[in-house]
């Protein structure tokens, strides 16, 4: 019989029951919230649910035909076959077992920054949000613009978008599952616009992914730790684009963490805006210093690098894009930029799924 970790099985296999229980309670719909909660971790254990009955069921036709294989040839010839099955489903279990990030079914606030190329960088900026936004189409996703600095010639100096699932996704297709792996440095090659002579140039753009918290009161924030500045939103070159001072600037005097919005005509508003991407910086902060912190066979080489770090390079003249943490190369980098990100994104969930196993094999040994 192929092992499974019953021990680990258990535990879930109760929690899903329960809530099925909490499902069939009239009294849970009448709270939104409550219900929202419950709907979301009951699609998030179904499938391993679902992998372990399948697993029980082809180790049980393992077992019975076991017996009579000695008595039924048939039975005797069809049993590597269902011996196959067995471990498939085992295989797909244990992978389904393997500690998932908590963060996976929440939806993201990704900014993009120009970086190192003046307005080439801008540019570049600009680029990678139409990747994005083009991307989340592609999966139905809704997109929500919260802030933005254009440049002189139509890109980007910094925005920030969040980006919401619609519905209840399948565990590992929400925002955060597919978009946490854009994080850190991209870079590109290409003749800018600004450019006579027709020379290649290579510049860079920042891309920051975190977590859309649901509940304000996740993270707690004292008032009295925020130095809150207001100012006039400005516009490409610098120039005023509103009369009253609407911009707001937050910094969180604990950490050094300071976020500006500016794109809501009112005070009020880029208040709200600020706090809420201030909330999520923060709780990514804790979570990456509690990764920070864990044992280094059991945190994943994908998620751990240096934010800091080169991650992709976008080459224009030979259409190749390349994930430098991955491996992954392709010659369509036309389509990537269009939306179709999915096997880049695929390449580093697949690699972090492994360095999971890895770990998790590891810790058991």
């Amino acid at each position: 019989m192929a092992e499974v970790d019953a021990g680990a099985v258990a535990p879930l296999l109760e929690e899903f029951s329960a809530i099925e229980t909490q499902l069939a309670d009239p009294a849970t719909h009448s709270d939104p919230a409550a219900l929202k909660r419950l709907n979301k971790r009951y699609a998030a254990l179904s499938p391993t649910v679902a992998a372990f009955r399948e697993w029980q069921e082809a180790s049980g036709d393992v077992e019975v035909a076991v017996e009579m294989a000695g008595e039924d040839a048939s039975i005797a010839a069809e049993l590597p076959a269902m011996r196959e099955r067995e471990a498939a489903a085992a295989e797909h279990l244990r992978r389904l077992l393997v500690p998932r990030d908590p963060d996976d079914d929440r939806d993201v606030i990704l900014e993009v920054k120009a970086g190192e190329g003046g307005e080439e960088s801008a540019l570049f900026a600009g680029d990678l949000l139409r990747m994005y936004l083009r991307y989340a189409e592609r999966r139905s996703w809704k997109t929500e613009l919260l802030d933005a600095t254009e440049s002189d010639l139509g890109g980007y100096k910094d925005v920030r978008v969040a980006i919401h699932a619609s519905g209840a996704p399948a565990p590992g297709e929400a925002p955060w599952a597919r978009l946490k792996y854009e994080g850190g440095v991209h870079r590109v090659q290409r003749v800018p616009v600004t450019e006579s002579q027709g020379r290649i140039h290579t510049s860079a753009a920042g891309v920051l992914v975190m977590p859309d918290l649901d509940d304000p009161e996740e993270v707690e924030l004292d008032m009295n730790e925020l130095k809150i500045d207001v100012f006039r939103s400005s516009g490409p070159g610098g120039q005023s684009v509103n009369t009253t001072d609407s911009a707001v600037r937050i910094t969180h005097l604990p950490t050094g963490l300071v976020v500006s919005c500016q794109n809501e005509k009112s005070q009020l508003q880029n208040k709200e805006s600020a706090l809420r991407v201030l909330r999520s910086r923060l709780h990514q902060l804790a979570v990456e210093e509690a990764e920070a912190e864990a044992s280094a066979h059991r945190r994943s080489q994908v998620r751990t690098v240096d934010r800091s770090e080169r991650i992709r390079t976008y080459n224009f003249p030979e259409n190749r894009i390349a994930d430098h943490r991955t491996g992954f190369k392709a010659y369509n980098l036309d389509h990537v930029l269009d939306g179709d990100l999915d096997p880049v994104v695929q390449s580093a969930v697949d690699a972090d799924e492994a360095a999971r196993m890895a770990a998790l094999g590891s810790g058991s040994s």
